[in-house]
């Protein structure tokens, strides 16, 4: 056990003095303060690089600088504590620390926690024994691991919360960036939006714009990680240059329309491993899948999917071409506003993205260049709405056509005005 004390001294540096993460503010911070103070697990998901250890890092600073016993708060990464039940690690540490679970508050931090076989029943055990003193906290690079593992032993006992990229706004606050009044900071916003476009959300990526760089962050600590680490061990992958390949076709261009019979005979595979590799790759938070949206739940599942990869090639992200700016332009928005529904009649009309506010579709356009309005109004035509969205690069207007208001708003400043 000499091996997992020096783990726990790496891991921990709070139990030996001072120690601060120099944490900068997320939204998400914000939304889960409310739950900490209640008994249930609180579950961390999303894309690998995203900051889910690092909000994990912040609880227990918190929890510190409210008076917490520093040496009552142990985080463990499943990357090192792979092959070890989660009892005996935690009795080690209770031995080495001489404390007791039942007499005391503790906090417990369990990282990449998909990596130990069983952990569900695991980490349930722990809760209903030791739950009223025992604050839990978890994280996963795969959305199944609380959706399918979790779903009936952690029923009643965990809230999930999805870590996603940066959001524009964060990405500003991360620089110290000015921004309000937009109208006052627009060439500078403008600015901002390219640089932060090359980050691709990651925080890691800030100030760097070096293609090589980002090429092998987003190989290595990414692609690489979630392919070969991650989805091999949660999923049944018989040909995994199979699933690298379709995700390349989207890595490579962003926004397709996907019928999954015309894929499957282009790759020479069945129609079921196509959807089959297509749902691992949204699970694994690297494929965002649009609807092509109706007022008709069932017309939805029948129609056309549209793919976005979360992330995005380098070699496409730092091309100059006009046409390439184009679709890195529409890729960050479509991921930026999480879009879920797009629009495409039988006449091949067509809206990027269809956002619902309060039950209602807004109709949402996206033109890094010339602006062009036909697939907007017969959208607000046929589903009786009154306005709609252009989102332009740098443009700003007002176009009233046939009763129909137009708003043209650059991306930036949408981003900005619409949490």
């Amino acid at each position: 056990m000499a091996e997992i004390k020096e783990i726990f001294d790496e891991s921990n540096p709070w139990w030996k003095g001072e120690w601060n993460i120099g944490f900068k503010d997320r939204d998400i911070y914000k939304n889960i303060q409310k739950f900490l103070p209640m008994r249930q697990i609180i579950g961390f998901t999303g894309l690998r690089r995203v900051g889910k250890t690092t909000l994990m890092l912040k609880i227990a600073q918190d929890f510190i600088a409210n008076g917490f016993d520093p040496k009552n708060v142990l985080y463990l990464s499943f990357d090192d504590f792979k092959q070890l039940e989660l009892r005996d690690i935690l009795n080690e540490y209770l031995r080495l620390q001489k404390k007791n679970f039942r007499s005391e508050k503790f906090l417990l931090l369990l990282d990449e926690i998909q990596k130990l076989d069983g952990w569900e029943n695991q980490v349930k055990s722990t809760y209903d024994t030791f739950g009223e003193n025992v604050k839990i906290i978890i994280s996963g690079s795969e959305s199944l691991f609380i959706k399918w593992k979790s779903k009936e032993s952690l029923a009643g006992r965990i809230f999930e919360f999805g870590v996603d990229a940066l959001t524009f706004k964060e990405f500003l606050s991360f620089k110290g960036a000015k921004y309000s009044p937009i109208g006052i900071y627009s060439r500078e916003l403008i600015k901002q939006f390219d640089e932060f476009t090359l980050t691709l959300g990651f925080p890691e990526l800030i100030g760097i714009n070096d293609k090589e760089t980002v090429k092998k962050y987003i190989d290595e600590s990414i692609v690489e990680k979630v392919m070969y680490r991650d989805m091999l061990k949660l999923f049944k992958i018989n040909n995994i240059s199979l699933i690298e390949s379709l995700l390349k076709i989207f890595l490579d261009g962003p926004g397709q329309l996907i019928q999954i019979t015309d894929l499957a005979n282009e790759l020479q595979v069945s129609r079921q491993t196509i959807s089959n590799y297509l749902f691992y790759l949204e699970e694994s938070f690297l494929l965002r899948k649009l609807y092509n949206f109706s007022r008709n739940r069932r017309k939805i599942e029948k129609k056309l999917k549209k793919y976005y990869p979360t992330i995005i090639s380098a070699e496409l992200l730092f091309k100059e071409d006009i046409l390439y700016k184009s679709k890195i332009f529409e890729w960050i928005i479509v991921n930026q506003l999480k879009a879920e529904f797009f629009w495409r009649d039988q006449y091949k009309h067509e809206v990027d993205m269809v956002l619902i506010k309060e039950n209602k579709p807004i109709p949402v356009e996206i033109k890094y260049g010339r602006i062009e309005i036909d697939g907007l109004l017969s959208f607000m035509k046929k589903f009786d709405i009154e306005q709609g969205y252009i989102l332009s690069y740098d443009k700003e207007e007002e176009r009233k056509v046939d009763g129909k208001i137009i708003k043209i708003i650059p991306a930036f400043q949408f981003l900005l005005e619409n949490p």
